[in-house]
């Protein structure tokens, strides 16, 4: 178990926010709520809650991924915003640099995944009880030995994007569960960074696009 070190500067990151919602940019390294160990009570919610605190979460990133976080300002709002990520009605788009150079440019990986119980919180690929869990991948660019990739989740399960790049033969480089020892070696981080969402507002129904800079870390 790594000790828990969360980022302090910043301390919290406002990209939007109205009467009715916040969208935060959450560094890596930051749990996104609070666990039961006193030593992992900072959090991007309770950093928010700090300052704003009616809001109320909709969903998460790993720790260890960076990016955008969607939160709501009311219960009304929270249940329209949840509605709208499970009926995946929230456009995702995430960036990863992956270990290796895909054949490909494209491509889609539809693999069932569950929980690894007697090593959680890792997940893993299960074809006869796993549910199911479909990423589709666009190469942006590629070193030697690493790619750029734009991953886009249709589903949204636990550590799916970590799971479905390792299945292909591509880990995301710093993933302390997944990566093998030369990708976990060849990043002082976990390079998945949730950057940019698009969704209706739970309101007015405006059509909302969000996108965090790409942190200089995934650079080649």
């Amino acid at each position: 178990m790594r000790k828990y070190c969360p980022p302090i500067e910043p301390f919290l990151s406002i990209v939007y926010e109205d009467s009715s919602l916040l969208v935060l940019n959450k560094p890596s390294g930051l749990l996104s709520v609070p666990g039961r160990d006193l030593a992992h009570k900072d959090s991007l919610t309770s950093r928010v809650q700090q300052s704003y605190s009616e809001a109320l979460t909709v969903h998460r990133l790993d720790m260890d991924t960076s990016g955008l976080v969607v939160m709501a300002r009311s219960p009304e709002v929270h249940r329209k915003l949840s509605r709208l990520f499970q009926n995946r009605e929230v456009d995702k788009t995430y960036l990863a640099r992956v270990w290796g150079v895909p054949a490909a440019d494209s491509g889609e990986v539809d693999l069932p995944l569950i929980c690894d119980w007697p090593n959680r919180p890792r997940q893993k690929v299960d074809f006869e009880v796993g549910k199911p869990s479909f990423t589709r991948w666009e190469k942006i660019s590629s070193s030697k030995e690493s790619s750029l990739l734009r991953l886009l989740p249709v589903t949204g399960r636990s550590h799916q994007l970590r799971v479905h790049m390792q299945a292909i033969g591509h880990p995301i480089l710093g993933d302390p569960f997944y990566a093998n020892s030369e990708a976990l070696a060849a990043a002082p981080r976990l390079l998945l960074h949730a950057g940019a969402l698009s969704f209706n507002h739970p309101e007015t129904q405006e059509r909302l696009h969000f996108t965090s800079e790409l942190p200089d870390s995934f650079s080649a």
